[in-house]
């Protein structure tokens, strides 16, 4: 039996494509192994699947100053011994690596081991992380056409990011049977991400009023941010985290308004949902959620607003328009080249392995 190590964490968006490959991984016979830090969110979240789970030491390689960039560079140099013995004993025919700073000192020792290495860069511009583990990989998979013009020509490919099965397996009269709402309206569903979004969440409830009047809303606004002042707003739900019910609720809305995190977007394109993008601003971060956005918005899959120029009256224009429009994004979408990356990604680990 063919053995595989998953590794990649930090944030949720580092392990989540790595679930999206279990069920593909397994029907094709690989013994799956998973390597991640000491504690981190991956540990937590690969504990539902029965998979053996290694940590390993790992540090953080900042751009700012920081004590811990003193302690971090050792931390990585232990982590590396400690990934090199795991794989020693695992004995892996590829590594399929997500990214996170968890990464590097897997992808590194397998590459001292002459393991073959898949690594996986869900942005436009690749991340510190990946950029350090790129020598070191035998393919690069990527979301955007632009990452590819990037990368090494003999080694990227161009896959899409794994999406999990049963997002695409969601019921809209289950969707409409859990939010209670009536379904005669279409409806509009709106991701502000994990921890919510903040500028978003109050465009969308200073919006109700214009935007009831021809829609529901299915508001996910991220833990501590409900605003009890909507209870009982007639066509408005609002949920701080939704899990199981997902694939329900996206079975139940035609058009979705979205931060864009490439692992978000990628699932609104596998789902062929039209959607508004409002990306976070290079101001709280490098930049990445404005580069996808643009890429998607170039590609014909998305509408994009920047955060300093949404207005209730912009937002409400914009997401009437785009369900006007929505079976002309939703043909777009059909056609991507990136809506299987499941499969492209089997592929690439079958002819790396031999």
């Amino acid at each position: 039996m063919k053995k595989i190590v998953l590794t990649g964490g930090g944030t949720a968006g580092h392990v989540t494509p790595n679930i999206a490959l279990l069920p593909k991984l397994r029907e094709m016979g690989f013994d799956i192994w998973y390597i991640g830090s000491y504690d981190g969110i991956e540990k937590k979240l690969i504990a539902d699947y029965d998979i053996p789970y290694t940590g390993i030491a790992t540090g953080k390689f900042r751009r700012y100053f920081d004590l811990k960039n003193l302690s971090d560079p050792f931390r990585v140099v232990k982590g590396i011994r400690e990934a090199k013995a795991a794989l020693r004993r695992i004995r892996p025919d590829v590594v399929f690596s997500k990214g996170g700073f968890v990464s590097v000192p897997v992808v590194r020792a397998a590459k001292t081991l002459n393991i073959p290495v898949i690594c996986h860069e869900s942005d436009m511009t690749p991340g510190l992380a990946n950029r350090i583990c790129i020598p070191s990989a035998t393919k690069i998979c990527c979301n955007f056409p632009e990452t590819v013009k990037e990368l090494p020509a003999e080694k990227a490919v161009l896959t899409g990011t794994p999406i999990r099965a049963e997002l695409l397996a969601g019921d809209r009269e289950r969707g409409i049977a859990f939010t209670g709402l009536s379904g005669e309206k279409p409806v509009i569903l709106v991701i502000g991400g994990s921890l919510g979004a903040q500028a978003v969440n109050e465009a969308v409830r200073e919006a109700l009023p214009e935007l009831l009047k021809d829609f529901e809303v299915i508001h996910l606004c991220g833990k501590g941010k409900k605003d009890d002042r909507f209870d009982g707003t007639a066509g408005y739900r609002q949920y701080e985290y939704i899990k199981e019910e997902l694939p329900d609720l996206f079975a139940l809305a035609d058009v979705a308004i979205s931060r864009a995190g490439a692992n978000a977007i990628c699932e609104l394109l596998a789902l062929r949902k039209p959607n508004l993008l409002i990306p976070l601003p290079a101001k709280a971060s490098r930049g990445d959620q404005i580069l996808n956005a643009r890429s998607f918005e170039k590609q014909g899959f998305s509408v994009v607003m920047e955060e300093e120029t949404l207005t209730t009256e912009k937002l409400a224009a914009a997401v009437k328009d785009l369900y006007q429009n929505r079976e002309k994004y939703a043909a777009v979408m059909a056609g991507s080249r990136t809506t299987d990356a499941v499969s492209v990604i089997a592929e690439l680990i079958e002819e790396v392995t031999g």
